[in-house]
């Protein structure tokens, strides 16, 4: 195995080196359940390293790049992977200094065991060392969990998604691959088909969703169904983060609109921040945890909007007021000792005015990692170094990889657990840590504390 990554201090090597072998609980991402009922193997080195990772084709984009020659937009069967691939070797150098690089080439030369150095010269030589990994028994996806050594693996999961090859699963991989619950289409007025979605909830439920109270019980049986396939958790893409409780007339009302789509943009605010109030009060009585992902500005390039969809990299981080948009919601169920809150932000100007604070008090809190733009080695620095004095190690949420790129989660976490070895050998050169402190926080920080946190110890 090739050295990759933060080269690491002899102090902060030794606890790397009890923490680097460690089972790799995956909690949060976004990979597709179908690969593991399909346990086929993936089909080309574009379509896997490329085409669905937008960290690497937001920066080709930036560059000049055609997202189209790069096949986003383009049917499966009309790609070129070898030229997809070679136009990627062309601008690898452009990746040097971006964690994209250093999770590239974890993958190339560990993960996947490719001999020559990747450069727009040898571009087929590696595409053809990746195809021949890929074929490998021990690299189809289900089997890939034991050579990956992933311990459990979480998708996210629409409402009203079937969760069909989840029903597979569930007693096919001994709970190893388990759904998240995503209402956002339901309970969000500002996403497109919001109102036909409300209807299709009452279809699949036989509820009547017109009613808010029906409408609410259709939610919290599709809960329920998630719960029974091994969800512990739920996930909110919050735009903008606002929660008001709002009186039983004044919500019935507004639900009365949002079945017919004609919410204004202030009632739609005020509609939405009820529901994830709604929701939390759901999280103490079923126990899911509820995670809150904040401060991204979802498609700000109007034109690949429109030509490409969303989801194609011009998602950019902005401004989020934490104590503000989360007290109404915090001082309705954040004392009760069954609700558990992870809370995700862009926003790294947040972590030590407002996040680190309010972990450091509300029971339910707990920070997650750096997220997207900062789960990077300086973005890990920057996390551990400013929520640690207010918030401890105990309320941290540990690390999820967040990732749609499979092959891609141990170099992740790799990473991860290097930032924080790096980060316990400087608290002990301080003299803040002893090393038997540290050699107990470097193990919980990379595995325990997700578990705990997303309550996957039978909690």
């Amino acid at each position: 195995m090739k050295q990759i990554g933060l080269q690491l201090s002899s102090a902060a090597q030794s606890l790397y080196e009890g923490v680097k072998d460690l089972p790799i609980t995956s909690p949060h991402g976004h990979c597709d359940p179908q690969w593991f009922v399909k346990n086929e193997p993936f089909s080309d080195p574009a379509s896997l390293l490329i085409v669905p990772d937008h960290y690497v084709f937001r920066m080709l984009y930036s560059l000049g790049v055609s997202l189209t020659d790069l096949g986003i937009g383009v049917k499966e069967a009309d790609r070129n992977p070898r030229a997809i691939f070679g136009l990627f070797a062309q601008h690898w150098d452009k990746f040097l200094g971006t964690p994209s690089r250093g999770w590239l080439e974890f993958t190339l030369y560990n993960t996947l065991g490719v001999e020559t150095e990747l450069s727009a010269e040898t571009a087929n030589m590696v595409f053809d060392e990746i195809s021949s990994a890929l074929r490998k028994p021990e690299l189809r996806p289900l089997d890939a969990l034991d050579t990956l050594n992933i311990e459990l693996l979480a998708t996210t999961d629409a409402a009203l998604d079937p969760l069909d090859h989840h029903e597979v699963l569930s007693s096919g991989t001994s709970g190893r691959v388990i759904p998240t619950f995503r209402p956002d289409d339901i309970l969000n007025p500002s996403r497109k088909g919001h109102a036909k979605n409300i209807e299709r909830l009452g279809e699949i439920t036989g509820a009547a969703t017109s009613q808010f109270a029906e409408f609410l019980d259709a939610i919290a049986s599709r809960r329920a169904a998630f719960k029974s396939l091994g969800a512990t958790a739920t996930d909110h893409d919050v735009p903008d983060l606002y929660t008001e409780w709002l009186p039983q007339a004044e919500i019935e009302l507004l639900h009365q609109k949002a079945c017919t789509g004609s919410l204004d943009r202030f009632e739609a605010r005020r509609y939405y921040g009820h529901m994830l109030i709604e929701m939390a009060q759901m999280s103490v009585e079923d126990g899911l945890v509820m995670q809150l992902h904040v401060g991204s500005r979802r498609s700000t390039n109007e034109t690949v909007l429109k030509e490409f969809g969303a989801d194609k990299g011009a998602d950019i981080p902005h401004s989020v007021d934490w104590v503000h948009g989360l007290n109404a919601l915090l001082n309705r169920v954040g004392n009760n000792p069954n609700f558990r809150l992870l809370a995700f932000t862009l926003d790294e100007s947040t972590y030590a005015r407002e996040l680190a604070p309010m972990a450091g008090h509300w029971p339910c809190m707990r920070l997650g990692p750096p997220w997207w733009f900062h789960d990077s080695l300086n973005g890990i620095r920057r996390y551990l170094d400013q929520v640690v004095e207010s918030a401890g190690y105990w309320n941290l949420a540990g690390f999820n990889d967040d990732t749609r790129a499979f092959l891609s989660i141990p170099a992740r976490h790799d990473m991860w657990r290097r930032g924080v070895c790096a980060h316990l050998s400087d608290q002990m050169e301080r003299g803040v840590l002893r090393r038997r402190d540290a050699e107990r926080i470097a193990p919980m920080l990379s595995r325990d504390l997700a578990r705990d946190a997303y309550r996957l110890n039978g909690e």
